[in-house]
């Protein structure tokens, strides 16, 4: 991303430039689902699930599909805040598997996600946003009434749902991160409630 920045010293055509190893790299992140499902890893499914499904409902179903938005200043917000995390994260994880973790990367994982988680979401949103009127005008996933079906979708208000979906979702993904961060960084002992 930064090479194709610097070169052509605008983010339109990023998209284009780096999709194809965006949806390799982002449609295998359902292994991490997979490895919470069988134990390799102790992090909730859910918390992976909500946060691998996103991430590919917007690679494929939003970016991928939608061709206007690609070149919109919110797909490289969402781009910029996935690469940071995935970079930090993965490093964290190689060192820690090495038993050779530099606090620096410790520190990073638990702290860069303050700033990136909501650049992140924001990305996203506005670059959902911006897809409306494209999705309206063409009804684009669409599945209208009659049908032999007798089943109707509309994709413009499951995107509106999907929005603000992320009202509830955000929050509770965001404090778990938190919590995680004063349990590994100031070692506190975390408590959570049954619902």
């Amino acid at each position: 991303m930064v090479r194709f920045y610097m070169e052509k010293g605008t983010h339109k055509g990023l998209y284009k430039s780096i999709q194809k190893t965006l949806k390799v790299f982002q449609t295998f992140a359902l292994l991490e689902v997979v490895h919470c499902l069988i134990g390799i890893v102790p992090t909730s499914v859910l918390v992976a699930g909500v946060q691998v499904s996103s991430r590919i409902f917007m690679v494929w179903f939003v970016t991928h599909s939608i061709k206007p938005i690609q070149n919109e200043e919110s797909v490289v917000l969402f781009l910029v805040a996935w690469t940071v995390t995935e970079i930090t994260r993965y490093s964290f994880y190689t060192f820690s598997l090495l038993d050779h973790l530099p606090y620096f990367i410790k520190w990073a994982r638990y702290n860069f996600f303050i700033i990136l988680y909501p650049v992140g979401v924001a990305g996203e949103l506005l670059t959902i946003h911006a897809a409306l009127p494209y999705v309206k005008k063409t009804g684009m996933f669409s599945i209208r009434l009659p049908n032999k079906y007798n089943v109707s979708f509309d994709y413009y208000y499951f995107l509106l749902i999907t929005m603000a979906s992320y009202i509830p979702l955000f929050p509770q993904l965001y404090f778990h991160m938190l919590r995680q961060r004063r349990k590994v960084l100031h070692g506190e002992v975390i408590v959570e409630k049954d619902d």
